[in-house]
Order: C-alpha cells, then sequence, then structure tokens
C-alpha cells in the first residue's frame, strides 16, 4: 500500500518529458492536455485524469509525479469551458457548458483515440465533476476503463433547498436572463460563511500552490459556474444516479467520499456506490474537506495509498 508514499512535492513547473498541447474535439473545439510517458518500458499501464468544476491540469501536477514514478502513463485535460480550455460565454472567468452531454461527447471522442494508443491495464481517475463525468461515461458506454477510481465524485450537489428544487430554480435563472452569466460572483457555494479554503482542503500550502498558477497564467482562472452549468449539473446528477445503468456496470471501481463535503452530497455517493456491482467505498471523515488529494499529508497519503492497493489488486496487478 505504500509504492506511491512521498515526501511533500507542491510543483510550480511541468515535468521534464511531459508535454501540453491541443486536442480538437468532434466539433473543432480545443482542449487543454498534458500528456507524461511512463518513466520506462514496458509501461505500467495509463491513467486519464478527469478534474473537478473549474481545475486545471497544474492541481493535480503533486499526484501525477506519485502515479508516474510507480510507473503509469500519465495524461489529463482541462475540460471545454474551463481552465486553459477557453469559455464557453463570453465572461472570461465564469465556467459555462450549454449541455453536460457536450463533456460526454468530448470524452468519448478522447478517450477512443487515447485509449488506441495508451498501455493497458487504461484507468480513469476523476475528481468531483470529473468522477460524476467519468461514471456516467462508462454507464453510457462511451468509455471503457479497466478500472475506476472516483475521488470525492459529484454525483449530488450540496443545496440550501431539496435537489429539485435547486435544480428548478437553477433553470428558471437560465431562462429568465442570459444562461452562461455568473450563478454567484465568489466561493465554490454561494451564502456560505466558509471561506473557499475551508471548503477545499485544510492545507494552506497545497491551497496556495493552487493560487500561484492561476497568477502565473490568468487563463487558468475560470471563477464561478453558470446558471445553465448549475442546472445541467443537478440534471445530470439526478439522472445518472436513477440510471439503471448503475447495475451493469463492469468496471472495478474505488470511491473515495469526503463524509464532512460542503459542496457535493457524499449521500449522494454512498447511495450510488452500493448499486455499482464492485465498487469499494473509502471514506474520510472531518479531517477532509472536499479537495482530498490535496488534503493534509494523513488524509492525503492514507489515499493516494488506497488508490496505489486499488489498482495492484484490479488492475494488472
Amino acid at each position: 500500500m505504500a509504492d506511491f508514499a512521498h515526501p511533500r512535492t507542491v510543483t510550480r513547473s511541468h515535468p521534464d518529458g511531459a508535454t501540453i498541447t491541443r486536442w480538437r474535439a468532434p466539433d473543432g473545439w480545443l482542449l487543454r492536455v498534458f500528456d507524461w510517458p511512463a518513466p520506462s518500458t514496458p509501461a505500467r499501464g495509463s491513467i486519464l485524469f478527469t478534474g473537478g468544476r473549474g481545475d486545471f491540469i497544474e492541481k493535480y501536477l503533486e499526484s501525477f509525479a506519485a502515479w508516474h514514478a510507480a510507473g503509469w502513463r500519465i495524461t489529463a485535460f482541462d475540460w471545454r469551458g474551463q481552465g486553459g480550455s477557453g469559455r464557453g460565454g463570453p465572461a472570461p472567468h465564469v465556467g459555462h457548458i450549454a449541455d453536460f452531454a457536450d463533456f460526454i461527447t468530448d470524452m468519448a471522442a478522447f478517450w477512443a483515440e487515447w485509449a488506441a494508443g495508451a498501455a493497458g491495464p487504461r484507468v480513469v481517475i476523476g475528481h468531483s465533476m470529473g468522477g460524476h463525468l467519468a461514471l456516467r461515461a462508462v454507464v453510457e458506454g462511451a468509455i471503457a476503463p479497466d478500472a475506476a477510481v472516483l475521488v470525492a465524485p459529484m454525483l449530488g450537489l450540496r443545496a440550501p433547498l431539496a435537489p429539485r428544487v435547486g435544480e428548478g430554480v437553477a433553470g428558471l435563472m437560465a431562462r429568465l436572463g442570459d444562461p452562461a452569466r455568473g450563478a454567484w460572483k465568489g466561493n465554490e457555494r454561494p451564502h456560505s460563511r466558509l471561506s473557499r479554503q475551508a471548503l477545499l482542503t485544510h492545507d494552506p500550502d497545497r491551497y496556495a500552490d493552487e493560487l500561484w498558477w492561476q497568477a502565473a497564467d490568468a487563463v487558468l482562472l475560470t471563477g464561478p459556474p453558470s446558471w445553465r452549468w448549475v442546472a445541467g449539473a443537478f440534471a445530470s446528477t439526478r439522472r445518472l444516479r436513477a440510471s439503471p445503468g448503475l447495475g451493469r456496470v463492469g468496471v472495478p471501481v474505488l470511491m473515495l467520499v469526503a463524509e464532512a463535503d460542503r459542496l457535493v452530497d457524499p449521500r449522494a455517493a454512498l447511495a450510488v456506490a452500493a448499486r455499482l456491482p464492485d465498487c469499494r467505498v473509502v471514506r474520510f471523515g472531518a479531517e477532509s474537506a472536499h479537495e482530498i488529494l490535496r488534503e493534509v499529508d494523513a488524509v492525503r497519503d492514507r489515499a493516494m495509498a488506497e488508490i496505489a492497493a486499488f489498482l495492484g489488486a484490479r488492475a494488472g496487478g
């Protein structure tokens, strides 16, 4: 369980041998892509990492370095509408998507091209929104990984009102004005008394690392979601939770759940996990906020060890 253990390495440069390129989606949209070939031949396997809402590649360089050192090829991309993959609306700091199905279309096309040249086993690791989209893509047959790791997956949203009410309000707000306008001005959750850092991580150094990258390249700063994104997130998570396809998922899944998460609903994640035929759940308590892989060392090291053990047992040994 310790082959991913390593000293803290908050990284503020792209690693030697890695590339940042652009990949053209079927509709012509250009996604920013990170690729880091395996350190030796043959490769241990290939990992495709999908980040959360507002994330960008550089936030996870520390985790990428650990997986790469264990022999994996690492690939990641910024979702359309955020990070370095452009914006879906006119505002430079609002994350907008017209339809969550566009994310799945991108992922299906990218996976098909990537998997054709990626050494197996092929693993998808998704955080938050990326975890939701990875599982949705598996359920819909858009991707076919050998194993999946879902980290604090967005399978339900935290909302001051019931999810159905929140979805209705978001849909109404999207219809009443420009659907690409920001749903709120700041923070990750409107009307929260907690700071953005408190919602994401207890580790001030790892939180500062995100701010450093955004200061170095303002393009990486996404900001709040649009009303259309909020309505789409409610609808997409609701439909996935209700999907009979969950019970037919043949992919082994590791799900890491932060039970004190203030951004996504851990109860929804646990309910989905119970319906998956082959799912190991690892729970974190008050010691972890939403960004488990960017938490304090005790939390992050446990998470990385669980991922290492899972991949060792379920993705090619």
